[in-house]
């Protein structure tokens, strides 16, 4: 009788943790940001992250985001512009090599429509980020998402960048995942 008890126990374990599934980001994934100077919007995205994604939108308890950016990889197309992003006054990618979102707590908001309850580390700073997202189930998912963070909570932009009316605090960040389990 026992031995029949830790039978179906581990059963049904080992379909609980199937179930909870772990993901890697396809080729062709995106994570970047959209900012604006002097009321010219500009967009930046990552050629380097890592996202290490586990979700289950049945089972939110189980799921996790962990996602280390490399910020030395930012790219705007503008030399200039981007070798101020990875500089001290911005990123610092020299002295804060990458960033880190994590998130351990979900919502759901109806359909396909989720909240990540995450925060962001950056700069040594690290702030709650929530970021809505949407779920598209299938042989491959696809997660697209955003979340809105203020830059001078994290140190990015000191100095005569901390001044808003030439770049406003408010960034929005976007992220295209096309996933495939690992």
């Amino acid at each position: 009788m026992s031995l029949r008890l830790t039978l179906a126990l581990a059963a049904l374990l080992a379909a609980a943790a199937a179930h909870a599934a772990d993901y890697r980001a396809e080729a062709g994934s995106t994570l970047g940001f959209r900012a604006t100077y002097m009321d010219e919007a500009f967009d930046s995205r990552f050629a380097r992250f890592t996202p290490e994604i586990r979700f289950d939108p049945a089972d939110l308890a189980a799921s996790r985001f962990d996602v280390r950016i490399v910020l030395a990889s930012a790219s705007t197309d503008n030399e200039e512009r981007d070798q101020m992003l990875v500089g001290p006054e911005f990123f610092d990618a020299t002295g804060a090599a990458e960033a880190r979102y994590v998130a351990t707590r979900f919502r759901a908001l109806g359909g396909n429509r989720f909240v990540a309850e995450g925060s962001l580390t950056l700069r040594g700073v690290t702030q709650p980020v929530p970021l809505q997202f949407t779920w598209t189930p299938g042989a491959k998912p696809v997660l697209e998402g955003s979340a809105t963070l203020k830059r001078l909570a994290f140190k990015v932009g000191e100095g005569d960048w901390a001044d808003t009316a030439l770049l406003p605090d408010e960034v929005k960040v976007s992220t295209r995942l096309v996933l495939s389990p690992r």
